[in-house]
């Protein structure tokens, strides 16, 4: 008897617990619908990240699209600057990332040299941007973002090089006045070479570039040849101890110990440092990019030597055209990305005119829209557009080679060991050459 009634007390026990669970999983599900109905689940904020040298200009891009779509969609910058991380460094730390099939990085600024080396990592993107070769891009910008026929990346700024110049002290030069024009059309090297005269090197060193082993000595070492030999690395071979390749690397050796119009050191300098140098120590000219001055503008130096700064077009060898090489990053998505559909509204919204405008306005950094360059409420606005222009229609591009971070760390030790006088001339070409020819990689 004690044992029936004990059963069915554990029996009704036993039913009123499923009874319960039954309850509060009904309870879950009709809040479950609830609130899904309401909006809280629809409007969860998805979070993507970002990662490029975060400027001022990038964070105004960043908080307007985060206002515009507060609720919806968060960008989080991941900071990698330039004053911190050359452009090298930077390349290795989104590799390494990417290698890991890292979900902490969604998009992401690459140099657009190097797109062809991370779109093996990178989600194509055809399918979201069905009209983008008709879409108003720049055919230069446009260029570097397609590998294998397919778009791989989006442009996000465009760059050229260029030459800075000290109004005040070119003063020094009988008829100056008529000089400039020539300047911002281009000279040749024997021209400006034969300006140095009238100048103090330990005073006024009279050219500034950064001569470090990086990339920013490559693209002053191949917009020589280039300028010279167009098709060079369209050939499939590399003979560098002839031709535009030696006649390049001649020069860059002779400015710093024939002519001695460059010092020594800048075989330690990055752009930024060669910036710097040429503010603190009264440089006459400086090879650079346009949005150098706003890029160091939290660098401490004489404000009043900025308004003496003045742009001009690089020089070019005699019997060759003038020829800027191009710069600039476009943007890539990690195929290992759960949030595509948001990182491509991110993108939408960074190529639009409202972004452009901010980039170039806080930045300068130069539109990839060609409408920018053709709309006179812009013209009127940013009158620097119009030179710039300019310099972007005589652009040249670097190689988009699969194994162009080989090539270039290859070619860019060398160069620097031969400005240094560490090697000869030949001794560095040809050392180049045979390391590139056989699949040799430099260790940095």
């Amino acid at each position: 008897m004690i044992w029936k009634k004990f059963k069915n007390t554990l029996l009704i026990n036993y039913s009123s617990i499923i009874i319960i669970a039954i309850s509060i999983s009904a309870l879950v599900v009709y809040y479950v619908i609830s609130i899904t109905s309401n909006g809280v689940q629809k409007n969860k904020v998805t979070e993507i990240y970002f990662a490029d040298n975060i400027s001022s200009a990038h964070q105004s891009v960043i908080d307007r699209f985060n206002k515009k779509f507060e609720g919806k969609i968060k960008v989080t910058p991941i900071d990698l600057p330039f004053l911190k991380f050359s452009t090298n460094e930077r390349k290795e730390l989104l590799t390494r990332a990417l290698r890991s099939k890292s979900e902490r990085i969604d998009v992401f600024a690459v140099d657009l040299i190097w797109v062809p080396r991370f779109a093996k990592w990178c989600q194509p993107l055809d399918e979201f941007f069905p009209d983008v070769k008709s879409d108003g891009f720049l055919a230069y910008a446009m260029e570097s973002c397609i590998v294998d026929d397919y778009l791989a990346a989006v442009p996000f700024y465009i760059d050229v090089s260029m030459m800075y110049y000290r109004i005040d002290l070119l003063k020094k030069i009988p008829n100056y006045k008529k000089l400039i024009p020539k300047l911002e059309s281009s000279i040749t090297w024997e021209e400006f070479l034969s300006l140095s005269k009238y100048f103090d090197s330990n005073k006024n060193p009279f050219y500034l570039f950064p001569a470090d082993d990086y990339e920013g000595l490559i693209c002053s070492y191949f917009e020589l040849i280039l300028s010279q030999d167009p098709d060079f690395f369209k050939k499939g071979e590399y003979n560098l101890n002839e031709g535009a390749p030696r006649k390049s690397l001649e020069l860059l050796v002779d400015l710093v110990n024939k002519y001695k119009v460059s010092p020594k050191i800048i075989t330690s300098f990055d752009e930024n440092d060669a910036y710097h140098y040429f503010l603190e120590n009264d440089g006459v000219f400086l090879r650079g990019w346009p949005g150098f001055q706003k890029d160091n503008k939290n660098f401490s130096h004489d404000l009043s030597k900025e308004k003496l700064i003045k742009k001009a077009a690089l020089p070019h060898f005699k019997s060759s055209s003038s020829g800027s090489v191009f710069g600039g990053w476009n943007l890539m998505v990690s195929k290992f990305s759960a949030n595509k559909k948001e990182v491509v509204e991110f993108i939408k919204f960074v190529v639009s005119e409202e972004a452009q405008e901010i980039l170039f306005n806080e930045g300068s950094f130069l539109p990839v829209r060609s409408k920018f360059y053709q709309n006179q409420k812009y013209l009127s606005e940013f009158p620097e557009i119009v030179y710039l222009k300019k310099l972007l229609d005589k652009g040249i591009h670097r190689p988009f080679l699969k194994d162009y971070t080989r090539v270039s760390d290859i070619i860019s030790y060398y160069v620097k060991r031969a400005i240094k006088n560490e090697v000869t001339i030949d001794m560095a070409l040809m050392e180049a050459e045979k390391m590139i020819k056989t699949n040799k990689v430099i260790i940095k």
